[in-house]
């Protein structure tokens, strides 16, 4: 099968098979989000209580997944890219105030995702395997959506781009937020299924399931490489 009959939800259930997408120089751009060091720290589990070792254990294969398949994906995507001299972006999760209280709502509710990142701290810095070159855009979000929190859609809608190609975590929260505020701004776009990660390997299938023939077309790390322009 490919990305045209895979993660099919129930909606889409013997519907048409989608168009191939005409990706063009100058058009097209790939979404980098949230891959944060912040995501990737981890307790030393000798100084751990009970409780604490066994969420430590719950979170090893979302760990597990981001230095096997998604680091690696997103390394090669955004080498794809630069190499073909298409636009990479990056978004990432920081607050302007030290004290976060310029953060919207749903990042100051108790409980995970109640994350402080000042925009300075070494936490809230974009990954080192990936880092934007000085000339890449990254937009600063207090928000799940890259779009709602940031003038992203401005500056996409600037730049001539109307194909997004999206990348990063959680694909339960930042990803979909993001995908279905670019669909609803009429972008095109494209999720890539192994340069993503949510917290679990089933929220992560379900949400692609929800997003995919809908908000956008999903698709693999080679799958989308064999569409992008020369």
């Amino acid at each position: 099968m490919s990305w045209k009959t895979e993660r099919r939800s129930f909606y889409y259930q013997g519907a048409p098979e989608p168009d191939y997408p005409v990706l063009e120089k100058g058009k097209v751009a790939l979404l980098v989000i949230d891959m944060q060091n912040t995501y990737l720290e981890r307790p030393d589990p000798a100084g751990l209580s009970e409780a604490e070792l066994d969420r430590y254990h719950a979170w090893t294969p979302f760990h597990e997944r981001m230095h096997g398949t998604v680091i690696p994906n997103n390394q090669r995507l955004i080498e794809h890219f630069r190499a073909r001299g298409l636009d990479v972006l990056f978004a990432r999760i920081a607050c302007l105030r030290t004290d976060g209280r310029d953060r919207s709502l749903s990042q100051r509710k108790p409980g995970w995702n109640n994350l402080l990142l000042p925009k300075d701290e070494a936490a809230s810095q974009i990954l080192p395997q990936i880092a934007p070159r000085p000339d890449e855009i990254v937009v600063t979000k207090t928000t799940d959506s890259a779009l709602t929190g940031t003038n992203l859609r401005l500056v996409l809608t600037n730049m001539g781009i109307t194909h997004v190609v999206c990348s990063g975590i959680f694909t339960d929260q930042c990803v979909s937020s993001t995908v279905r505020s670019l669909a609803d701004e009429s972008f095109d776009v494209i999720v890539i299924d192994d340069a993503c990660a949510a917290g679990a390997m089933d929220l992560h299938v379900s949400e692609l399931e929800r997003l995919h023939m809908i908000y956008a077309n999903v698709m693999t790390t080679d799958e989308l490489i064999g569409y992008l322009p020369a």
